[in-house]
């Protein structure tokens, strides 16, 4: 492979707006709301779409073009959200994107009654429509419409609740994110200070730890106030929409049927052993009889280099083109067309994520890229998202083009195991150890991690709705309990650790963390089966190509997999236990334990 060059490493948003001020921003913003207003106007007072299904086929023509175009405000709103994700301080980016929030949420509004009284024809009508060969390419777009509409509320109803996300939602979880990317110690950025707590250097780290502290407890009585206030506001919705479960609504969202995740969920706690045994492991390799809380992701071994963005950038594009060309491809492109932030800042949101928009543009990447061996697995993880979407976007309409989280978290994690397999090429049993190690910490994790925290969500949500309102320190209290259960008796649950569920943005989208291990899961296999039949590939991108075009339960099928079936799970897990075992026994041989 030739060496990539000639790339960005901050996003280039001139094909969104030129800048802030950029005056193309109103002429689009008017094109937005006339063309939505002529959707609008033609088929609000009709009703021959929700009879005839040629007639319903035009009217879906014509919705999916309108939301392909402006979709959360078009390019202007994208341009703004991703401009505020760079600066979370900015006043005036706060001030525009809040203006265009607010004229989306109007305009929605506005548009709810197609999809409301769509999702409300009879059973009957619904049945034909679903079989319809004019309305084939959005069979499961209606499938899934017609589920949701078991909870939906009249329309002026949904209006109010639109309007009111803002104050009942995610201006609050705004607020406690804006409030820590503000904060710097020494010079560095709360995102910074996070990073070094996996530094190998322990002074680095425990002087990390103290600053990163000190911060979520400095904002903990706000933290409190806020997560209070959406528990509240998911108690009040659910109840108007008749969710049984605080996460029904998730699974309807996603797509998956509630059995799947209580198999899932049975499955990875009744091997918490494994996690156990890992941090024993980890204990012993770094000689200590419990490692503090902030250690337990701490890189373990003998590579001690840091890794540039070049590196990374080589190494990534290197198991890409190994993989598939079509990969490759859609990893340079987007390096070369600015779609990767790569660097921490003041001010810069501090996690990492792909965000998929519009049918018309490429998805976006933010990292804060810091040099060390897990910055290269990021990077890798978050091209999964941005592969998946742009291959979506070439074989689906707007309304099948995003993937539900049940989904989307397999395409990540699918192909970051690649990188590290590059990593692991000519290297000693030493650095073998080292690079085994970081994969079962990786799958620790985002599997096991990942359950405990959805088991802390659970309790979380029933403690609220039986109590009326959690204060800080019961809220440590559950999350340390939920930690502890996972990690075992050789991770301290130190002083501090009961605030770590402050800045963990995740449990802010509700049940949205079975997904990593689900996604951990399902890639692990996929992986399998590449290795023993590289032809697996196309239904790989097959299943990349998906998007929402079908059930979850159906993509996964086509790949051999049963997701209902709680043994497949387990095989999973048994596959992690293995690989414990194997580094444990590497250990021994190398005398480290």
């Amino acid at each position: 492979m030739a060496a990539i060059k000639n790339y960005k490493t901050e996003w280039d948003l001139k094909d969104l707006l030129l800048g802030d001020d950029d005056p193309a921003q109103n002429i689009k913003l008017a094109k937005y709301e006339k063309d939505c207003r002529q959707f609008i106007n033609r088929w609000k007072e009709q009703e021959d779409y929700l009879v005839d299904p040629i007639v319903l086929k035009t009217a879906l023509n014509e919705y999916e073009d309108l939301m392909a175009k402006y979709s959360g405000g078009g390019e202007v709103g994208f341009y703004f959200a991703l401009r505020n994700c760079l600066n979370q301080n900015d006043p005036k980016l706060k001030a525009k994107d809040n203006k265009i929030t607010d004229l989306t949420v109007k305009i929605g509004n506005e548009l709810e009654f197609f999809t409301n009284r769509l999702s409300k024809v009879s059973d009957i009508k619904q049945k034909e429509f679903i079989s319809s060969p004019y309305l084939k390419e959005y069979k499961h777009f209606l499938e899934t419409l017609f589920l949701e509409a078991k909870h939906l509320l009249s329309e002026s109803e949904e209006k109010v609740v639109n309007l009111m996300s803002g104050t009942a939602y995610s201006n609050w979880i705004k607020m406690t994110s804006d409030f820590l990317s503000k904060e710097e110690r020494n010079g560095k950025s709360f995102s910074e200070i996070y990073n070094l707590i996996g530094d190998r250097k322990k002074a680095v780290r425990d002087s990390a730890n103290k600053a990163f502290n000190e911060i979520i407890s400095k904002h903990s009585d706000v933290a409190e106030a806020e997560i209070n206030s959406i528990l509240q506001s998911k108690k009040v919705n659910d109840e108007l929409r008749g969710y049984k479960r605080p996460d029904t609504s998730r699974h309807i969202s996603d797509d998956i049927d509630t059995k799947t995740i209580d198999a899932l969920l049975f499955a990875v706690e009744s091997r918490y052993d494994i996690s156990k045994r890992y941090y024993r492991l980890k204990a012993g390799l770094f000689k200590v009889k419990k490692l503090k809380y902030h250690e337990r992701n701490v890189d373990y071994g003998e590579i001690k280099k840091k890794f540039s963005f070049d590196e990374s950038v080589q190494l990534a594009g290197k198991s890409l083109e190994k993989l598939d060309g079509d990969f490759y491809q859609i990893f340079t492109d987007m390096l070369r067309k600015g779609c990767i932030d790569v660097y921490p800042k003041k001010g810069k949101e501090s996690s990492e994520f792909c965000i998929n928009w519009l049918k018309e543009q490429p998805a976006y990447i933010l990292l804060n890229h810091s040099g060390m061996i897990s910055d290269v697995t990021t990077l890798t993880h978050e091209m999964g998202h941005a592969i998946n979407d742009e291959m979506v976007k070439k074989k689906q309409n707007f309304l099948n083009m995003f993937t539900p989280v049940s989904t989307a978290e397999v395409a990540s994690t699918f192909m970051q195991d690649f990188v590290l397999e590059e990593l692991s090429k000519g290297i000693t049993d030493k650095e073998k150890l080292t690079l085994s190690m970081i994969r079962l910490n990786d799958a620790v994790s985002s599997v096991i991690r990942q359950v405990a925290c959805y088991k802390f969500e659970l309790e979380l949500h029933e403690k609220f709705r039986s109590q009326g309102y959690l204060s800080k320190q019961e809220i440590g209290s559950i999350f340390q309990k939920h930690m502890q259960s996972y990690m075992g008796e050789f991770v301290e649950q130190s002083k501090g650790s009961e605030n770590w569920w402050i800045p963990w943005s995740h449990i802010r989208r509700f049940f949205y963390v079975y997904s990593y291990a689900s996604g951990n899961l399902i890639s692990q296999y996929m992986r399998n089966q590449i290795k023993k039949d590289p032809r697996y590939i196309d239904k790989v991108k097959e299943f990349l190509s998906a998007g929402s075009s079908c059930a979850p339960k159906e993509i996964f099928a086509r790949l051999g997999i049963n997701i209902e079936d709680k043994n497949f799970w387990l095989e999973g897990l048994k596959e992690i236990d293995e690989l414990l075992t194997k580094t444990e026994r590497l250990a021994k041989k190398l005398k480290k334990i």
